[in-house]
């Protein structure tokens, strides 16, 4: 079958190359002159799958009032004159309750899990190498009450079979050394060993260069629509030409909805900017051995080889990805806080990126009333804890095949009931 696959993020990329170890002819468009070039490329590093989690839940909007109002805080709004954006901010207020949240979550952390599983065997099969490491992830809480509010994730961790440990001071410290140079800015800590790193560009990179051989990247190419037989999709149309297929993939991120709005398809992705520092370490001593996520600020700081990476911020602002020094802030606020003398801030790389959000947390993966359309987007901050896993269950769709785990809740059909 030939597959067309539109954008060559993680997503796209992880999709193309479980398509074509299935046996498809497979063609990945993009309109950067590059691989991983936008929402993946400077990433927080984290493939989390413990930490999967809807943004929405009991409590959020008050919690959102005061980040609003913080130092600091881990969130910004920036009001538009857009509908889409206030359509999407009204439906994750709806998921604000625990039955929804619990529900979103349990959605969510199997494809996490699985994915993680996905890429472990993709890395003993292929020998990709990309700054990983296996040490796990430690939530850092500085509060007692933060502590005391762990219970409800704990309980889907168990669940799902999650492993994780419960941390004191000193348990802190034992998983982050460097840390034993602040005791007094934590409390505790949720550890989730089954956790990774890693760094998402160079991996995605590679990644394409071991698909080169039976996968066809064009590059530099726009689509601008797609191209319809009947009911059914036969290809796009681009600023290069008309690509005829027997299925199209759009893995997009935040830009899938205008490419879907024409034809039908009503996706609820929205852009949430994120931003990022890339730090040269300084000291290996004050420097983070894997992840750390700072749960005041929602920054996380991780260990990618020779560098810090500190990610975090919500800002809801539509399509902008101007660079914002009061969005810096916070991320050199947490990391000189945790990790003073870790890093050399001054030679930081300041970059954003816009992660495709769905209103209520979990991706969406699979086919769409067109017959051969597909959707591989939505996975918000969670597309590189999520990929080998979402281009797995992908291919396996478009094959024909059942997937390994039940993905029935993370089809678009969820919004129509």
């Amino acid at each position: 079958m030939r597959v067309l696959i539109l954008g060559s993020g993680v997503i796209g990329v992880t999709s193309a190359w479980y398509l074509a170890q299935a046996g498809h002819e497979v063609t990945v468009i993009d309109r950067q002159p590059g691989p991983a070039l936008e929402t993946s490329y400077a990433n927080a590093g984290e493939i989390s799958p413990g930490y999967s989690s809807p943004w929405a839940g009991p409590g959020m909007p008050l919690k959102a009032m005061k980040w609003l109002l913080m130092k600091h805080g881990p969130l910004t709004i920036r009001p538009r004159l857009d509908p889409a954006m206030w359509s999407w901010v009204a439906k994750m207020l709806r998921n604000c309750t625990s039955a929804r949240y619990a529900a979103n979550k349990s959605r969510m952390v199997p494809i996490a899990e699985y994915s993680r599983d996905c890429l472990r065997d993709l890395r003993t099969s292929t020998g990709i190498a990309y700054d990983e490491r296996m040490q796990g992830t430690l939530q850092l809480f500085r509060s007692q009450h933060q502590l005391d509010g762990i219970g409800g994730d704990a309980e889907v961790l168990e669940q799902f079979g999650v492993p994780f440990a419960v941390l004191d001071r000193n348990g802190c410290v034992g998983a982050e050394p460097a840390l034993a140079h602040v005791p007094e800015k934590f409390v505790g800590g949720l550890r989730l060993p089954g956790d990774e790193t890693g760094d998402c560009h160079t991996f995605t990179v590679k990644l394409t260069e071991l698909c080169a051989q039976s996968v066809e990247f064009r590059y530099g190419v726009t689509v601008r629509g797609l191209l319809r037989d009947g009911n059914r999709v036969r290809g796009v149309h681009t600023d290069a030409g008309e690509f005829s297929a027997d299925a199209v993939v759009v893995a997009l991120g935040s830009y899938s909805p205008f490419l879907l709005r024409p034809v039908g398809i009503h996706v609820p992705v929205y852009p949430v900017k994120g931003y990022s520092l890339t730090l040269p370490i300084a000291d290996e001593t004050a420097a983070p051995v894997s992840t750390v996520m700072d749960e005041t600020y929602k920054i996380a700081i991780t260990r990618l080889g020779d560098r810090i990476r500190v990610g975090g911020t919500a800002e809801i602002s539509g399509y902008d990805l101007s660079l914002r020094p009061s969005r810096r802030a916070p991320l050199e606020h947490s990391v000189t806080d945790l990790f003073g003398g870790g890093g050399r801030l001054e030679e930081a790389a300041f970059w954003a990126g816009l992660r495709p959000m769905t209103p209520d947390g979990p991706p969406i993966i699979g086919g769409t009333p067109i017959p051969g359309l597909y959707i591989n987007t939505g996975h918000g901050t969670l597309g590189w804890t999520m990929a080998c896993g979402s281009g797995r269950v992908l291919a396996d769709i478009v094959s024909g095949r059942t997937p390994d785990i039940d993905v029935t809740d993370l089809g678009i059909g969820r919004y129509r009931t």
